[in-house]
């Protein structure tokens, strides 16, 4: 069973999701320009969300190709392509079928990422790709602040949300990580790369941050480390225009399974 400490079917999923959209979909459509996806190709989008790459990628391989959408609550999915509830950590995957599989900040909430990352090896068909977006959530300077205070506040907010997330089995730095992995399980033609940005005040990075504090609340004030008062002044520091954080780090990395 996959440990997640979001849940899609809560009310501000919708907001948070489109929070990641906006954020990460110009990157993950860059990467598939770089790798020329089109028509024909057979794709896998796993951990879909509420399906814009899934989208982006129905458009890209019609007329001839095909996209199978999963997620383990896929409620929020609809467009021309296969639907598929499904959990990546214990359902089945068909070997060797798809000429590109995606994945973003799937793999870093999951214990058993590397087994995952076996199983979407086996379900690539030689010569398919593997390519993925990660967080790297270690990395996370305050760039401006109305002052020392609100800087602190911010940041140990911050820290007790990523804790909880840790707890969950997330692997906070795994954005790092992941083109090494990609290695280990034998893919080829490897390359990554990595972006941040400033997320300011009323930016979806900076709604991303609210959001995260309002679905964890109740689980962050049992912590005994921050306070409702806590989380209502961190939402304050994230609306006032003084305000800029950096952007996790968002690691891309891709590489291709060899041909037969």
């Amino acid at each position: 069973m996959t440990t997640y400490a979001f849940d899609n079917a809560e009310d501000l999923a919708v907001d948070q999701l489109a929070s990641l959209q906006t954020c990460l979909d110009p990157i993950t459509l860059a990467n598939l320009d770089r790798l020329d996806v089109g028509p024909g190709w057979r794709c896998l989008e796993v951990g879909a969300g509420a399906g814009s790459i899934a989208r982006a990628l129905a458009e890209r391989v019609a007329p001839t190709g095909s996209v199978v959408a999963t997620d383990i609550k896929p409620h929020l999915l609809d467009g021309p392509f296969e639907v598929l509830a499904h959990d990546i950590t214990t359902d089945p995957l068909p070997a060797e079928s798809f000429g590109l599989i995606h994945s973003r900040l799937v793999l870093l909430h999951l214990p058993a990422r590397e087994q995952v990352l076996a199983k979407l090896v086996r379900a690539l068909k030689p010569g398919g790709w593997l390519l993925f977006e990660e967080f790297d959530c270690t990395w996370l300077p305050v760039l401006s602040a109305p002052d020392e205070e609100a800087a602190a506040l911010f940041t140990r907010v911050n820290a007790a949300m990523l804790a909880l997330l840790k707890a969950a089995g997330a692997d906070l730095a795994w954005g790092s990580r992941i083109y090494g992995a990609l290695g280990r399980h034998g893919l080829v033609d490897i390359n990554a790369t990595a972006h941040a940005e400033p997320w300011r005040s009323g930016s979806p990075g900076a709604r991303l941050h609210e959001i995260n504090s309002w679905q964890l609340e109740s689980r962050l004030v049992g912590t005994g480390q921050v306070t409702a008062e806590d989380l209502a002044g961190f939402r304050r520091v994230l609306a006032d225009p003084r305000f800029a954080v950096s952007s996790y780090l968002t690691v891309s990395a891709w590489g291709r399974k060899p041909a037969a």
